[in-house]
């Protein structure tokens, strides 16, 4: 079987900011992206194949990184227009019948890194696609069996993807992204290290622990000379930072705390929307659009 992990934070914030006319609920209030994640994951059922879905969500927006880092990206400045959609999206989710995982202490991203795990290691799963074009997520790519897919552009990143488009192996991905910086999730990175400059030493080196200390002793292809001396005394001087961003980046698993209920990717599998079910959400929220949408249609329960 083929599992599709879907970030339905991300889709619920892509759907909500598309340029297209308002979608508005019962009340007035805008619904655009419930409305947009809900065409997608029909789409993705219907158009794309896929069978064995599960979703994660921020069900609260900030996490345990918030402690290790009170810059961390928050809820701080968003629209309460969108604010307000992340319930109705995960009551969405589940009213179409898919498996919803909704982090509280961690972050969607980490509720899909947790089942990514589990479920590779399912002998019945052939390939599982994380879906999200998050570079984040690049961490779980494994060889072609564990890809990233970026649904919108219709790009799949493999193992030879990933260090076609970063420049490093999947795993090093966390060390990267702690060097360079993410603006997206609000930590800087390191002073003088840029994205290509980062890939250069970690295609060699893979890891922070594996850079040389001293600038001399780096075989890295394009990168010497004061560069080389200026990035390893940076590295030197922000070591401690490094690794807290690096703490920052890393997806957490199972054995870190996160809960994923099913055990098998068997329990994944799509049996159809329960109409009743649906119906009721979809008067409840005013979203007569919506109420026919569902190409299969399954249990009442």
């Amino acid at each position: 079987m083929q599992v599709h992990l879907v970030d339905a934070t991300y889709e619920l914030f892509r759907a909500h900011y598309a340029p297209r006319p308002p979608v508005l609920g019962r009340g007035g209030v805008n619904l655009s992206g419930v409305s947009g994640v809900v065409d997608q994951l029909l789409y993705l059922l219907r158009e794309e194949g896929a069978t064995h879905v599960g979703c994660a969500t921020d069900r609260v927006i900030e996490s345990f990184r918030n402690d290790l880092f009170p810059s961390y990206k928050s809820s701080a400045g968003m629209q309460p227009e969108l604010l307000g959609q992340f319930p109705i999206v995960e009551a969405a989710i589940e009213a179409l019948g898919l498996v919803l995982w909704p982090m509280v202490e961690f972050e969607a991203d980490d509720g899909i890194a947790a089942a990514c795990r589990r479920f590779a290691a399912d002998p019945e799963v052939e390939r599982i696609f994380v879906c999200t074009p998050d570079k984040d997520m690049a961490q779980l790519v494994d060889g072609e069996r564990v890809v990233l897919l970026d649904r919108r552009r219709r790009i799949t990143y493999d193992e030879a993807g990933v260090r076609a488009k970063w420049g490093v192996a999947p795993a090093s991905i966390p060390d990267w992204l702690a060097l360079v910086g993410d603006a997206s999730d609000g930590y800087p990175g390191i002073p003088g290290w840029g994205a290509k400059g980062a890939a250069a030493v970690l295609a060699v080196y893979g890891s922070f622990e594996g850079i040389p200390e001293r600038a001399s002793a780096w075989e890295v292809p394009g990168v010497g000379g004061t560069r080389a001396l200026s990035l390893a005394a940076s590295l030197r001087d922000h070591h401690q930072e490094a690794i807290l961003y690096r703490s920052l980046a890393r997806l957490r698993y199972v054995e870190d705390g996160v809960t994923i209920p099913q055990q098998r990717a068997a329990e994944l599998e799509w049996r159809g929307a329960p109409r009743a079910v649906w119906g009721a959400f979809c008067d409840e929220w005013g979203l007569d659009r919506l109420r026919t949408r569902p190409h299969r249609w399954g249990g009442e329960s």
